[in-house]
């Protein structure tokens, strides 16, 4: 009898509170099929540690530990931020996966991360047919931003969701008490580079029964200053107080982000972060208003204390569902949520093809954004209630919540010679 495939597992990009969920998915479903599957490695640092044959062996963990991934929040096995160029533009770096992969008898490649990572695995599963190797290349869906197309939500967001819905409504409540004598406008940067899906969370801290003066600016909305500070000024004057929850992809008339930096990231994208201060001095020059202004940054993708269960468990859920695919035979194809019905929430798995996933935004569609652009419709509000919905604690110590942190022992290399990148 053949020795069974092993199999290869990254995480790509920005990290989520619910990715280790994934990985926990993918290990535990693999952990039982070892008659098809063999031993299951990491990267460690993403597509990095391919590249570089700096791989993890899984097997060195125990059950309680991986068991232990599903309320870890970030990476356990380390990510990156790298993008593989074209296949006419740098054959060599999928040649060397390729080659990696056959010094390790690798035939599955799980690829966990969102829309770069998704044309990464679907050129991996390329290469890896043109040069006759057989490789079954599954796309793991993640991101916060929740634009990849075709599934319904992104494991990530719904917590990430949660976490700037929960505090638009706790830091509205600080400043509704201190607005008569101090701070009357508090801006929250949230992410959310073209698709605004995070800052329409902001929304969710109204409802019909704690309303609440909540101004958002989406990236999909052209930002018009007059407008903006005329809303303000208007929810100041009628409520003595107002929240702005600002992307931090929001763009001017001339397509300028309002805070772009000049500097650029890993993947060519323009360098965000700044949007927050930005607005908030547009608001003190032009009506006077004392504010505050604060970034959720790595806090709101690393909250896994208030994580969605909804999330939690679809993330897990889809890293199953990869395994179970590429034991199927099938390749460069990605699992994805599929919405049943709207309340009671009821999802299930479908599954999309990556030739149809990759370089795809989805963004937020003008129906869930108010005709004056600065808030959510009840349409945007029946999608995103289920995905917040419910709590998953992590175990707590001390005070503290109990992660994991993992042995990722090293697995010995077989290839001469060092990769550089």
């Amino acid at each position: 009898m053949a020795k069974p495939k092993n199999a290869f597992y990254a995480q790509s990009g920005g990290v989520t509170s619910v990715i280790n969920a994934s990985a926990c998915g993918v290990i535990e479903t693999a952990r039982k099929h070892k008659d098809k599957i063999g031993k299951l490695y990491a990267g460690r640092n993403g597509i990095i540690g391919a590249l570089t044959e700096d791989l993890i062996d899984t097997g060195k963990e125990s059950k309680k530990d991986i068991a232990a991934l599903r309320y870890t929040p970030s990476g356990a096995f380390g990510s990156c931020r790298y993008k593989l160029k074209g296949l006419d533009q740098n054959k060599a770096e999928y040649e060397r996966l390729v080659e990696v992969f056959k010094a390790h008898n690798i035939g599955y490649f799980f690829y966990n991360g969102g829309g770069d990572s998704a044309d990464t695995c679907l050129k991996v599963s390329q290469i890896a047919q043109t040069m006759g190797y057989p490789l079954q290349a599954i796309h793991v869906p993640k991101t916060v931003d929740n634009d990849l197309p075709i599934t319904d939500c992104c494991p990530g967001f719904g917590s990430v969701a949660k976490y700037i819905a929960v505090s638009a409504r706790e830091a509205s409540f600080d400043v509704a008490s201190m607005c008569k004598t101090s701070t009357k406008v508090f801006v929250m940067e949230v992410m959310g580079r073209h698709a605004g899906w995070i800052a329409a969370a902001g929304g969710m801290a109204s409802s019909a029964d704690c309303e609440l003066p909540i101004v958002i600016l989406f990236p999909e909305i052209e930002f018009n200053q007059e407008k903006f500070l005329a809303k303000v000024d208007h929810m100041v004057k009628k409520h003595g107080y107002c929240s702005v929850i600002v992307s931090e992809g929001v763009k001017d008339a001339d397509g300028k982000f309002l805070a772009e930096s000049g500097l650029k990231d890993a993947f060519g994208h323009a360098q965000l972060g700044g949007a927050a201060p930005v607005v908030a001095n547009m608001v003190k020059d032009a009506l006077g208003y004392k504010y505050h202004w604060a970034v959720a940054d790595y806090l709101q993708r690393a909250a896994r204390h208030i994580a969605s269960r909804t999330d939690v468990e679809q993330a897990y859920a889809l890293g199953k569902a990869a395994v179970e695919l590429a034991l199927d035979g099938r390749t460069a194809v990605m699992p994805t949520i599929v919405r049943k019905s709207d309340s009671p929430y009821k999802w299930r798995l479908g599954v999309a093809k990556l030739k149809d996933v990759a370089n795809v935004e989805k963004k937020m569609p003008r129906s869930f954004i108010s005709r004056d652009g600065f808030g959510i419709t009840p349409q945007c509000r029946t999608y995103l209630q289920p995905l917040i919905a419910g709590e998953d604690y992590p175990p707590y110590k001390d005070g503290l919540p109990a992660y994991v942190r993992l042995k990722n022992a090293s697995v010995a290399k077989k290839l001469k010679g060092e990769f550089k990148i």
